[in-house]
């Protein structure tokens, strides 16, 4: 398999060409991110970024909205957040880190899950540490100055964060009791919502907001490992579980473009979960004829929810499915796999 750079990019593909991308954060090896070409599996691996301060683990990866960055979050080393420039080349020089870093405590995990706002103007980092979360202000010139602290903190280092579709709220999943928590958002944090009436059973990890902006979900520790809320300028009811739960931890989650599909990583077999959704959880997909390797990490849609990504801890470490209300047969694996246990996964958006 080639790396793709940008002479060979040119003849294989027309130079500039708007190319569909996946990228996987991992352990082991230098750089600790692969990104390769995509189009219905896996193409040529781009070349690893030039600059890559330390070994730390992503346990985050996201590209922006239109697809022209590519941010990552740091397990164990500073500045716990990276943002690099995204062509059809791969990988362009560093930005230069924030002036102020995300928080960190002691010497394990600082960074958790990285996201842009929908309109790419916004950064956010869920970490250990005070704060939990930290959000900058983004553009084309790279970090702006970090917006102040919400008022009232999560209770508990920082795990998954996400936007809501109109960026008007924020969301964290943390360690501590109730272990989700969101606020107003508009160029800076607003008023914390109100908890959810019914509390989560345990750590939260994953959060997504329904396409449509009516539901909110959270992976979490403890049964039923998956909750799901109505969401109207703030916490609804819970909705009922899964009639199919899964069977242990999970770890992150992911909603198609269409709203119409819940898929969670897990830690037990079958790894991967896939739920109908509309206004409530449908009866679980059947799993996938060949099921993922290992324990399941990170898991994410393409952009155009034809495809769905798992990462784990089992060579090859990235596992991808084509998606029509159900899983189909699993890709090739790509001929040069990460190097070590995958953590995080996403998509680049095409068009």
């Amino acid at each position: 398999m080639s790396v793709i750079g940008s002479s060979i990019l040119a003849g294989a593909s027309g130079a500039g060409a708007d190319l569909g991308a996946i990228a996987v954060g991992h352990q082991g090896g230098t750089t600790r991110v692969i990104a390769y070409e995509w189009d219905s599996g896996f193409g040529s691996k781009y070349a690893d970024p030039s600059t890559f301060p330390g070994s730390s683990t992503i346990t985050g990866v996201h590209f922006s909205p239109d697809g022209n960055n590519i941010a990552m979050a740091l397990e164990s080393s500073s500045p716990y957040i990276l943002v690099y420039p995204w062509s059809s080349s791969g990988f362009g020089t560093k930005y230069a880190n924030p002036s102020i870093l995300p928080g960190a405590s002691g010497s394990y995990t600082a960074g958790n899950d990285v996201v842009f706002s929908h309109d790419g103007t916004h950064i956010a980092i869920a970490n250990d540490g005070t704060p939990p979360i930290s959000v900058y202000p983004w553009s084309s010139s790279g970090f702006g100055t970090k917006y102040a602290n919400p008022s009232t903190l999560p209770p508990g280092a920082g795990g998954g964060v996400a936007f809501s579709p109109g960026d008007d709220s924020i969301a964290v999943a943390s360690t501590s009791s109730p272990y989700i928590t969101a606020y107003a958002w508009s160029s800076g944090f607003g008023s914390k919502y109100s908890n959810p009436s019914t509390t989560l059973a345990g750590s939260g990890y994953g959060v997504k907001w329904s396409p449509n902006g009516n539901d909110i979900f959270i992976s979490h520790a403890n049964s039923p490992f998956i909750s799901a809320y109505a969401w109207s300028s703030g916490f609804g009811s819970k909705y009922a579980n899964p009639s199919s739960l899964p069977t242990s931890n999970v770890r992150y989650l992911d909603v198609n473009p269409d709203g119409d599909t819940v898929v969670i990583s897990g830690f037990d077999s079958p790894y991967i979960y896939a739920y109908p959704w509309s206004s409530g959880f449908g009866s679980k997909y059947s799993n996938p004829s060949t099921l993922p390797s290992g324990r399941g990490f990170n898991i994410a849609f393409s952009r155009d929810g034809n495809d769905i990504a798992i990462v784990g801890d089992t060579s090859p470490y990235v596992t991808v499915y084509p998606w029509s209300s159900g899983f189909g047969s699993k890709y090739s694996n790509p001929s040069s796999l990460p190097a070590g246990r995958g953590r995080s996964v996403d998509f680049r958006p095409v068009g």
